[in-house]
């Protein structure tokens, strides 16, 4: 169920361009959008230069939804405080860190982990932080049941995702963090076991950021991917001294170009409750990529699940799986070796073309980057053309406006139901204080609403309510419809501070649908699965478990706004391993829990 492209004028002429030049690179690509610009004064990174930062901007539309996100983290009882310690200037400590959404004691509602940097690096000893699980109460509250559940984990601490690696009906939870792995076996009675020497994810030692699960061989046994950042190692005569990043002067200590890229791990799981690495012979192990987060989606619509990888100060990497164990490196084929400062992923189908697209988030003066997949870009002549991906954030709203943003967590996700994907991007510097250099510089994160895949996105975070007016130095960020009403909410993790948790109160009377694929034992939800519905108006596609935000988890379901449509004409639900699923006339404003 592949719909027709929209066929914008700018997105016409794009595909056009492609095909007549041949190009191999997007950053042709851009130069000839471009070419015609006015010459204007030198940028420097968080300046205001008209015609630089300012050239693409536009008035917010008058049909823009009354998008409202309200922090409810201490009404719901989130009592938590990111990193207590005094900072020490070292970057283990700046990176970090996300949460993860996942339904671990099987009631219903989604449950929530969040990761903490414990302690300053070298002070193991100090501080008060750790790691927290609160149980979803039902009722829009949360318990924090870390001690009784027995998962609070102490570290400098980065991503967490939930998933039932051993097939027994409950969800485990892997922990990464500064030189370690951490892996939590579910007792189904509430509490974990630590089952990280068991199932072979012990002596790993390295900076390891995102984990992100698949069952990427086919086999029906979740596999677990690990990005590897960067060889940390602090030495003394690194204090004080100053390096450039991007032409910028920061401590030696905080560049990640100061440090060779750590490998990338792949555990294969190989049943009983055991994994193997096999990063390197499969092909994924991305030796030259300080890589921050990695997403899984079937992007070359293959029936097989593909691998993107978002790299620091390097080549991203986007590996084709070949159904054999072994992956192919695509990414200059693709075009989707882009060499920025990339730290966040979203990964869906933000124009409804049914092929998955890409959003980045970069570092300061590099905006953030769309990259619209061209895959079916010829669908209407029923001509398919090479995976190929091209960058048309400028065109959409989302570059421009970003040059002078640090981004890091971010999803597809529809805010105001109106079956069109928006884009949460949670922003905060790197760098520190001129003031107090104890302290990181906040930063406003933003909301883009999507008026149409034609018009494009529109910052709404200053007319969004209070919270989000409010800079921040915000990292992960995980979305899920906590309270069961139908719009999706947001946890955002904020370096030393309480995070925020975002509840959606626009007043709207569009109506939703969401769906959870469950698979393996009773209700797990079926990360891979991927879930297509047509309305009268729309078709819409979303994958479980590929949005991999920056060190979080969102919910394994599939959440779609319908605007006004009270039916959904076909669902139809596609498991890992080719079983299909569809339902006909299924009633909105449901969720619908559909069984392999």
């Amino acid at each position: 169920m592949h719909p027709s492209k929209p066929r914008s004028r700018r997105k016409s002429l794009i595909a056009r361009y492609l095909a007549w030049s041949g190009l191999a690179t997007v950053g042709a690509v851009a130069a000839v959008l471009f070419l015609n610009r006015a010459e204007t004064d030198a940028y420097s990174p968080g300046s205001e230069i008209s015609g630089v930062t300012s050239d693409l901007d536009r008035g917010l539309p008058a049909d823009r939804p009354p998008l409202l996100l309200a922090d409810a983290a201490m009404e719901a009882g989130i009592k938590f405080r990111h990193f207590q310690s005094a900072r020490t200037t070292q970057l283990p400590e700046d990176m970090g860190s996300g949460a993860a959404w996942g339904d671990y004691d099987s009631d219903g509602d989604w449950d929530l982990y969040v990761v903490d940097v414990a302690h300053a690096l070298g002070d193991e000893g100090s501080g008060t932080g750790g790691n927290r699980l609160y149980r979803n109460d039902g009722d829009g509250s949360f318990s924090d049941v870390t001690e009784a559940a027995g998962v609070g984990f102490r570290g400098l601490g980065m991503a967490a995702a939930w998933a039932d690696f051993d097939g027994d009906a409950d969800l485990d939870l892997v922990v990464s963090a500064y030189r370690r792995l951490v892996l939590y076996g579910n007792n189904g009675d509430g509490t974990f076991a630590d089952v990280t020497q068991k199932a072979g994810l012990a002596g790993f030692d390295g900076f390891w950021a995102g984990a992100s699960w698949a069952d990427y061989d086919g086999d029906g046994a979740l596999d677990l991917y690990v990005c590897g950042y960067v060889r940390y190692d602090y030495q003394p005569q690194h204090a004080g001294r100053g390096t450039k990043q991007y032409a910028q002067v920061i401590p030696f200590a905080l560049n990640p170009s100061s440090y060779e890229p750590e490998r990338n791990l792949l555990f294969r799981n190989s049943g009983g409750g055991k994994f193997v690495e096999v990063g390197e012979s499969a092909g994924v192990a991305n030796l030259e990529g300080r890589s921050l987060s990695a997403s899984w989606a079937d992007f070359d619509l293959d029936g097989r699940i593909d691998l993107y990888v978002a790299n620091d100060v390097s080549d991203n990497a986007l590996y084709r799986n070949l159904g054999d164990g072994s992956f192919e490196d695509v990414s200059h084929p693709a075009w989707a070796a882009d060499y920025r400062g990339a730290m966040g992923l979203a990964v869906g189908d933000y124009d409804n073309d049914g092929d998955s697209d890409l959003f980045v988030t970069h570092w300061i003066a590099q905006e953030n980057g769309l990259f619209w997949n061209v895959l079916l870009s010829d669908s209407q002549s029923g001509t398919k053309a090479d995976l190929k991906f091209t960058d048309v954030a400028d065109l959409m709203g989302l570059g421009q406006l970003s040059l002078n943003d640090i981004g890091w967590g971010t999803s597809f996700v529809d805010l105001d139901l109106d079956g069109r994907l928006d884009l949460f991007v949670a922003n905060g510097s790197t760098f520190e204080g001129t003031e107090d250099r104890s302290r990181l510089v906040p930063m406003r994160s933003r909301v883009f609403w999507q008026q149409s895949p034609e018009d494009g996105f529109f910052d709404l975070g200053e007319v969004s309510g209070p919270t989000l007016i409010e800079p921040r130095v915000s990292r992960g960020a995980a979305f899920a419809d906590y309270d069961d009403d139908g719009d999706m909410d947001a946890l955002v993790m904020n370096h030393q501070e309480a995070p925020w948790l975002l509840r959606n109160e626009t007043p709207s009377t569009n109506r939703w649908l969401k769906v959870r694929p469950e698979c393996g034992g009773e209700a797990m939800a079926c990360i891979g699965a991927t879930v297509e519905i047509e309305t009268t108006t729309l078709r819409q596609r979303r994958t479980i478990g590929s949005q991999s935000s920056y060190l979080s988890q969102n919910a394994p379901e599939a959440h779609f706004g319908l605007g006004s449509e009270e039916v959904v004409a076909r669902v139809v639900v596609l498991f890992p391993g080719g079983l299909k699923r569809e339902l006909d006339d299924v009633q909105s404003n449901q969720t619908l829990r559909v069984r392999k």
